[in-house]
Formats: C-alpha cells, structure tokens, sequence
C-alpha cells in the first residue's frame, strides 16, 4: 500500500518545495520598500523616440527633504538614466520644489553594471555647489534615490571628470557607491 502511495507523496513534496522556494524567492532583496514601485519604467537600451514617465526627486524649499516629481519626457534615444539625470540637472517644475544639482552641470557619461550606477559629472557639479550639509544631502540623494527608483539600479558611485571624488563639499563620502535614502523622501505637503 504504501509503495503505490509513493509517487503521490514524492510528488506533493517536491510541489511544496517548489513552493517554498518561489515564495522566499519573492521576499529576497531591500527590506526597504521604493517609493512608487507601481509602474516604474523599465530600463532600456531603445535608440529611438520613447515617451517615459519618470519620478524624480527635489528639494523642499527648506532642504529637509525630497519630494517626488513625476515628469513625462521624451527620451529621444538617449538611456532612461540619462534622461533622469538630464531632468535633476534641468530642475524641478513646481515652484514648491528647490533645485539640488547646479544648473551648470554637465552629465559626461552614465552606465550600469551589476546593479551600480556610475553617473559622471562635469566639474561643475562640485566648483558651482553651493554647499552646506543639508545641500549636499538634498544633491547627493535626489541623484542616488531618483535613479535607484529605476529596475536594475541599487546603488550610485558619482564621478566628477571620470575619477571618484571624496565628496561634493565636505560631509557624505563619495569614494563608494551609495544606497538610496528613502527616508529622505515625503510625499505630502
């Protein structure tokens, strides 16, 4: 009797397994969620003229904390990381929203491997800062959580002229790639 329920059992034990390992598979990766996780882009190498809706995040007007933006662009044949990176250098739209890169920064180059972002920066970015802590914050993680929102982008090395940088103007080292902040992000007003 039991030789014929055999099968059955080997069946139902490895269905369950299967089981247990799709839905730990499912839990793997940040403990933090993402803000607007729901309807993301998806990153893409497409050449041609793309419309995306990207959520990028500025300033408050007292520096505190980021608030999202959501913009559609037309890409052009530029990368979606380009385009979030060209939009946080254009700034923000709303009035309410400060600006966090200088508007004389250039993006070089950008490029993802193994989950880093590695944004290049014209000089700019550090000789036309306006410092303080609270600038830098607001300038380092509107980058890093803006393009982390992104599939495939957990962590951002800035470079300013293709070399790493030991920070933009005294107080959060850049000498490593960066996580998002999220909760640096308010949603209300």
């Amino acid at each position: 009797m039991f030789m014929k329920k055999l099968p059955l059992l080997l069946t139902l034990a490895v269905l369950g397994l299967v089981i247990l390992l799709l839905a730990a598979g499912c839990r793997y990766g940040s403990a933090e969620p993402k803000p607007q996780e729901a309807g993301k882009p998806s990153v893409s190498t497409d050449q041609g003229e793309t419309k995306t809706t990207l959520t990028l995040y500025f300033s408050d007007k007292e520096a505190q904390y980021l608030v999202p933006e959501v913009r559609e662009v037309v890409r052009n044949g530029i990368s979606i990381e380009e385009a979030v990176v060209k939009e946080l250098i254009a700034g923000p739209a709303d009035t309410a929203h400060g600006r966090t890169l200088p508007q004389e920064t250039r993006l070089i180059s950008i490029s993802v491997v193994n989950g880093t972002a590695y944004v290049n920066f014209s000089k700019e970015l550090k000789t036309k800062h306006w410092g303080g802590s609270a600038g830098e914050i607001m300038t380092v993680y509107s980058v890093v959580n803006s393009l982390a929102g992104l599939p495939g982008i957990n962590e951002v090395q800035f470079l300013i002229d293709g070399a790493k940088v030991e920070t933009l103007s005294g107080h959060i080292e850049l000498n490593r790639p960066l996580q998002p902040n999220w909760l640096l992000v308010r949603t209300g007003r």
